[in-house]
């Protein structure tokens, strides 16, 4: 499995690709996506393997705000757009394939969020740092933004560019990581980690549902506690 591992303190985090699975084409092959049409046990076997074997907690996707705080694994089906948990060892789950995945840690609790133009424009990621901040009384959010659209891919029309600031938009392409960046330092995050990586660019190696089209898979933004410290 290729995947971008990063380490926020207290938690590691990981941003999966396409490679190392067992799904077959158009799913080829580390598939996380439950509800894309690929074989459930394909799907199943591919979370296990993207998550080292750790129980996963996962949502039903819907391009909201909403986050649902966890203690044991979750089958995906209740309806959200992150998840936050204090406990070691149990690794959060979003899939992607063009959005953004966001993983957040602040004083011994770790979230994971999934934020395309429409969780950003609500304020998915501000909802997931004051959650934080709420749930541990930290100050330090920690940030990490997985690979996503580009601002070198990624056109949108002039009403999705209304919803954001012209700053992050350049010739009728919106910057989502921009975004993302300016919008979770605003919040309070105090680092924000960008692997920079756009998935429109990188076909073969990300799923991308623009360059693709809409059978294709799901990678992945994991993040799990490691121990008691952050």
């Amino acid at each position: 499995m290729d995947a971008i591992e990063l380490e926020l303190p207290g938690a590691h985090v990981r941003f999966t690709g396409r490679a190392g699975g067992v799904s077959a084409k158009p799913f080829a092959s580390l598939n996380l996506g439950p509800f894309t049409g690929d074989d459930p046990q394909h799907v199943t076997e591919n979370l296990r393997v993207a998550a080292d074997g750790l129980p996963v907690a996962a949502v039903k996707q819907v391009h909201g705000r909403a986050i649902r705080e966890v203690t044991e694994p979750g089958d995906g089906t209740d309806e959200a757009d992150g998840l936050v948990t204090a406990e070691i060892g149990l690794a959060l789950v979003v899939t992607t394939a063009d959005c953004l995945p966001v993983g957040l840690v602040a004083g011994g609790a770790v979230a994971m969020l999934h934020a395309g133009w429409r969780g950003l424009a609500d304020g998915i990621l501000e909802a997931g740092v004051q959650q934080l901040q709420e749930r541990t009384g930290a100050a330090a959010v920690h940030a990490a933004i997985g690979p996503g659209a580009g601002p070198c891919c990624y056109e949108v029309g002039d009403d999705v560019a209304a919803a954001f600031p012209a700053t992050v938009v350049r010739g009728g392409r919106l910057d989502l990581k921009a975004a993302a960046t300016e919008r979770l330092r605003s919040a309070g995050a105090v680092t924000v980690l960008d692997v920079g990586r756009c998935t429109m660019c990188e076909p073969d190696v990300f799923f991308s549902h623009r360059r693709s089209g809409p059978t294709t898979g799901r990678q992945g933004g994991l993040i799990w506690r490691v121990s008691s410290k952050g």
